[in-house]
């Protein structure tokens, strides 16, 4: 059987989300598209915003993406938990892009609570149910302590497996 071709697409306004979209693409050997929001979420006004626009579930301007998720096998998205939600950066992916989306898989980064929520507004903003998902607490990253949660994971991804939730001994899940 030969090997899916894995695409990790994720947003992070502070890096915590990209330490964990990189470490899930060198264990899948994927290819990885990391979004840009063209609006400012820096520093504290940057962070108010980010905050507002969960609330209100509004999408971010975003750049435009360089690789098609139609060209993938699965596609995992990635984003951090703002107010418990998903970010606005990967609202407006996930919007742009719903109609090519292959089998998908979504994780995220939270300080504590909001990741099932962000999960079905994922789902529901994709249109379909996710393979598996991933919640990993903001301090587990930085503790360098997500790697069973990691593994847990990938396992779930493997093609003919699905988990509506992957367990983590080391992660918050929400």
């Amino acid at each position: 059987m030969a090997e899916q071709k894995t695409l990790v697409v994720y947003y992070s306004r502070t890096g915590t989300t990209r330490q964990i979209a990189h470490a899930l693409a060198n264990a899948l050997y994927a290819d990885t598209e990391e979004i840009v929001a063209t609006g400012n979420h820096a520093g504290v006004f940057g962070y108010l915003r980010s905050v507002i626009e969960a609330r209100r579930r509004t999408s971010s301007a975003i750049a435009a993406v360089k690789k098609d998720p139609s060209a993938y096998d699965l596609v995992i998205v990635g984003t951090p938990v703002w107010a418990w939600s998903l970010s606005s950066p990967v609202r407006a992916w996930l919007a742009a892009n719903k109609e090519h989306l292959p089998a998908v898989a979504f994780f995220c980064t939270l300080g504590g609570a909001g990741g099932d929520k962000a999960f079905g507004q994922m789902q529901e903003i994709a249109g379909k149910p996710p393979r598996a998902t991933l919640a990993v607490n903001a301090a587990d990253v930085i503790a360098d302590r997500y790697a069973p949660a990691l593994a847990s994971f990938v396992t779930a991804l493997e093609p003919g497996r699905r988990s509506e939730t992957t367990p983590s001994k080391t992660s918050t899940a929400a």
